[in-house]
């Protein structure tokens, strides 16, 4: 079974290479992907640890993290993309059924805010964002758990609150789960966690961490964020951190939930995607002396 995976993998790996059209959905966006943004893949490397078995009937499904790293070349710049999916194959006694990624769930809560819900404040709390530190800890973390703060099976907002806090972004709020933006010990507010509440509390924050709308990407920064609803349906379900840029100007992003380095902004090789996805671009305000 194990030599089963490993060369549905290598399979997986050649077809990124390949001009027919993959049997592999994920393949398949990205290859799409690449090539509207004119970049090259030189090279994909994989590595897979099975997580889980269950035995059900004659089934066996082996549930396992896929870590993919790509190496890009965009005109004369190279770097390195990183994802991590969560999949599981079946079995059939000993032949394999089906190897598939696994669904992220998008919406951590059914929790809808309007702008009085998270109580924004005009008094001001001085604060100076660090674009650096915030960029080194999504580096640090995107892979990986830090202990001080809880993880959430939908994690996406929780990493990108702790990238803005690392930067220097003050909290404030506690205990009030509807106020301000904050963390401490087992509790936090909506907007700490929530994508789409920390989207509304960006628009509209005037006190502690801001930030403005741009509306070309090509104007954010390192330490910028994007917020994504995938669905077009006014919610904003997903959120990443500027890391870096491609050699056209563009963001790449780091993310959790679906872990992500230097992943491209627009996240159309995601199984999440729609052709009704709308994006907001925040760019954090540097400092508040006020």
């Amino acid at each position: 079974m194990l030599e089963q995976m490993k060369t549905q993998l290598q399979r997986r790996i050649n077809d990124y290479f390949h001009n027919e059209k993959s049997e592999f959905p994920e393949v398949e966006r990205k290859r799409l992907l690449l090539l509207k943004r004119k970049a090259d893949l030189k090279k994909v490397k994989a590595r897979a640890k099975i997580t889980n078995k269950i035995n059900a009937g004659d089934q066996t499904k082996y549930y396992y993290i896929c870590h993919l790293t790509f190496l890009l070349k965009q005109g004369e710049q190279f770097y390195l993309e990183e994802e991590v999916e969560k999949r599981v194959a079946t079995f059939d006694q000993e032949s394999l059924l089906k190897d598939q990624e696994i669904p992220t769930p998008i919406k951590q809560e059914d929790l809808f805010f309007s702008r009085t819900d998270l109580d924004l404040q005009s008094v001001r709390i001085p604060y100076e964002y660090d674009r650096i530190k915030a960029v080194q800890y999504a580096d640090r973390w995107w892979n990986d758990t830090n202990p001080k703060y809880k993880s959430f099976e939908n994690n996406c907002t929780n990493f990108i609150s702790q990238c803005l806090h690392a930067g220097g972004a003050p909290m404030w709020g506690y205990p009030n789960r509807t106020k301000g933006w904050w963390y401490q010990g087992n509790n936090w507010s909506y907007s700490w966690s929530v994508a789409h509440a920390l989207c509304l509390y960006l628009s509209s924050s005037t006190k502690g961490l801001r930030a403005e709308v741009v509306e070309d990407p090509r104007s954010l920064q390192l330490g910028d964020v994007i917020f994504y609803d995938f669905q077009g349906d006014g919610r904003f379900d997903h959120s990443t951190i500027v890391t870096g840029k491609d050699a056209y100007g563009y963001p790449l992003v780091n993310a959790q939930t679906t872990n992500s380095r230097l992943r491209y902004w627009s996240y159309e090789d995601s199984s999440a995607y729609t052709n009704q996805i709308q994006y907001r671009f925040f760019s954090i305000v540097d400092h508040s002396k006020d």
